[in-house]
């Protein structure tokens, strides 16, 4: 076994997913709450990519940030039954965190622009941070389905390791 996720890693996954998850349910509810939890994932977000930078191996985005053909041969031969297991974020996994990180960071943008003069009750920009909400589920479902593949394909919990830190080397 070999440690691949760091702690921060660790907690910023699980926390984002806690914090969109709670601005989701309280979006019509209470009104401040989501908007504090919007606040608190765009820190994580600028914190995340600070780290991307500077952390360790599997945190840097050099490390698993690939060009679209890299994304799509490796999607190609995961259809084909031929991917290659990677230690850390595959490059179809690779994009799914920029996709995520750029939908989340646009999200919690346009709502925070919601509250200044200059897009106070703008329906453009209201519409807009709703198509962006939405857009989360939809890449949240295809990150689940894709971490439930490669467990599948390569016989390791994914899930277990962003807890532990662990997987086979």
């Amino acid at each position: 076994m070999i440690r691949v996720w760091d702690p921060l890693v660790r907690i910023f996954h699980w926390s984002q997913a806690l914090l969109i998850a709670a601005a989701w349910f309280l979006a019509d509810a209470v009104r401040w709450l989501h908007e504090w939890a919007g606040y608190a994932v765009l820190g994580l977000i600028m914190l995340r990519v600070v780290w991307g930078f500077i952390g360790t191996r599997h945190a840097r985005f050099a490390d698993f940030v690939r060009g679209p053909r890299a994304v799509l041969a490796y999607l190609r031969a995961l259809l084909a039954g031929r991917e290659q297991r990677y230690l850390g974020h595959n490059p179809a996994g690779g994009a799914m965190i920029i996709a995520l990180l750029a939908v989340t960071a646009a999200t919690a943008l346009t709502g925070w622009l919601q509250t200044t003069d200059a897009f106070w009750g703008s329906q453009a920009m209201e519409d807009a941070h709703e198509a962006l909400a939405t857009a989360i589920p939809v890449l949240v479902g295809l990150h689940v389905g894709g971490v439930i593949l490669e467990s599948r394909r390569h016989r390791e919990n994914l899930v277990r390791a962003m807890f532990t830190g662990w997987k086979r080397a």
